[in-house]
């Protein structure tokens, strides 16, 4: 997106450049080289995904990475000459930062995963807004309710019936869809009077 502040032309991105550098290093110091395919980038209107021939350390999962970890780069020497050129700041933080630098920005947090050979880091835009929403098949009341939530921070059974002018029956069974189909929201608090629903990473 571009603005100007007076004269000066002002280039905001569509994802927080920090967190795709560092997926872009962790690509190039943990690709196996031997297979000779390049790292690949995919670019898509509601995400940007990045490839890289590979695997993870022997009894590594998913939830590894996403947990507090060791750094174990699959190819030490170039992590080392990334590290020292000061490319990389600290060993095994970079999917808490990638994590982080998409929440300040007010993105869903990137999606790891292993898959074709490769792992893949996922990228998505700001899915909470009217043309998203409805083109994931969210109806009017429940993407008026994810509005809502986006501006005021949570919603209860109650508020939704208020919002929508609905029965609570009603409100039940799209609140339920919004958590269980179409994995936009979570339930918090306790369960019957006192649930409220939040934002998936949130």
């Amino acid at each position: 997106m571009i603005s100007y502040e007076g004269l000066n032309r002002v280039e905001t991105y569509e994802y927080p450049k920090e967190a795709i550098r560092e997926a872009l290093l962790n690509a190039v110091a943990h690709k196996d080289y031997s297979g000779g395919v390049p790292i690949q980038i995919s670019v898509y209107k509601d995400k940007l995904m990045i490839w890289n021939e590979g695997h993870l350390p022997d009894d590594w999962t998913i939830q590894t990475l996403l947990d507090k970890h060791s750094s174990k780069p699959f190819n030490p020497d170039i992590a080392n000459a990334l590290f020292r050129s000061g490319y990389i700041e600290s060993w095994g933080r970079g999917i808490s930062k990638m994590t982080e630098q998409c929440f300040n920005f007010g993105l869903p947090a990137p999606l790891f995963f292993f898959k074709s050979s490769g792992f893949w880091v996922e990228f998505r835009k700001d899915i909470y807004n009217y043309n998203q929403l409805k083109d994931l098949g969210l109806n009017e009341r429940q993407i008026k309710a994810v509005l809502f939530i986006k501006d005021k921070g949570k919603i209860n059974n109650s508020d939704y019936q208020t919002l929508n002018d609905v029965s609570k029956a009603t409100a039940t069974r799209d609140l339920t869809e919004l958590v269980e189909k179409f994995k936009v929201l979570d339930r918090s608090g306790e369960v019957g009077a006192g649930t409220t629903y939040v934002l998936i990473g949130s």
